[in-house]
């Protein structure tokens, strides 16, 4: 869910710092290397930002969502913020940066136990930018970045030093560095807490238009699914949705998805797929309205509206 993608191979970065601080004899050279270096900074700040260190200011910002989730996304609840973050500051410090696993975080999650109304929970893979614009139209999808965890701690970065008390705000390894990284860790967590806390009937939202749109090895693959409960869950309802020129590469009949359906099937689990879902198609032609799905799409709700 939160992996990121960059221009800029590892230490690139740095290379750029370096070559901005070093004197040469060709300024003209200098000159090009600057800009083009600025130009990556600007293309891929996520990136960069994983690569050299910890979010700045990060405690604010977390303890901050914390206070803001109370009083905004759901005033019933009252945590202490401050206990939190002291939880995730002891798990994540004085450890080496792929040293961190589910287990530090246990105190942090016990902090803030938090439960959601069944019938409601929303998981995906693939399709996060769809993913929020579906569940703020329709209003009734909770998903992991709407928990506490999830709203405090997306999109941050973060990770701890060997021998030192504060966090390693110069450099800090990607997602695929090590499996015991202090982000990866949290979000893990985070899902299978997500998943073993879901009921009722559920939805999937997966994307046809990428090969293994069902990935074991992703987030909702190797953890989600696992936590998920048949005795808790009445129906997996999986949505697969392809982008609006293509390709369309999976469906509910074809790749992946037939093994996400029999995955469910051999621990008992009812399930529907759709891959033609009408919210999802208009979404997407909200965003791109001259498709030429989105005209016949547009017509036929016409054609329904119409007086016989």
């Amino acid at each position: 869910m939160y992996k990121h993608t960059s221009l800029l191979r590892p230490n690139e970065a740095a290379r750029c710092v370096t070559t901005m601080r070093s004197p040469t004899p060709s300024a003209p050279f200098v000159t090009i290397s600057v800009t083009l270096c600025f130009i990556l900074l600007l293309l891929c700040p996520d990136r960069l930002r994983g690569e050299l260190g910890t979010t700045p200011n990060i405690k604010h910002i977390v303890v901050g969502r914390c206070y803001s989730y109370m009083a905004l996304v759901d005033p019933s609840l009252r945590y202490d913020c401050e206990d939190i973050w002291r939880q995730f500051e002891e798990a994540v410090v004085r450890q080496s940066s792929c040293n961190v696993t589910v287990a530090h975080y246990r105190q942090m999650f016990e902090a803030m136990p938090q439960t959601w109304p069944c019938d409601r929970f929303l998981f995906w893979s693939k399709t996060r930018t769809l993913m929020h614009s579906y569940a703020a139209v329709t209003g009734h999808f909770w998903t992991l970045e709407d928990t506490l965890a999830g709203y405090m701690f997306n999109d941050l970065i973060w990770c701890g030093q060997d021998e030192d008390t504060g966090f390693d705000f110069s450099s800090c390894p990607t997602w695929s560095t090590c499996r015991n990284h202090p982000v990866y860790s949290l979000w893990r967590q985070a899902s299978q807490n997500f998943a073993e806390r879901a009921c009722g009937n559920i939805t999937v939202l997966l994307n046809g238009s990428i090969a293994n749109a069902f990935n074991r090895k992703s987030m909702f693959g190797s953890v989600e699914l696992d936590g998920l409960n048949p005795y808790s869950v009445n129906y997996v309802n999986i949505k697969v949705v392809t982008n609006l020129e293509g390709p369309f590469i999976e469906s509910c009949r074809h790749g992946s998805i037939l093994d996400l359906i029999q995955v469910l099937r051999s621990r008992g689990f009812r399930w529907t797929c759709t891959d033609n879902d009408q919210t999802l198609m208009i979404l997407q032609c909200i965003q791109n309205p001259k498709q030429p799905s989105c005209q016949s799409c547009a017509n036929s709700l016409l054609n329904r509206s119409s007086p016989i």
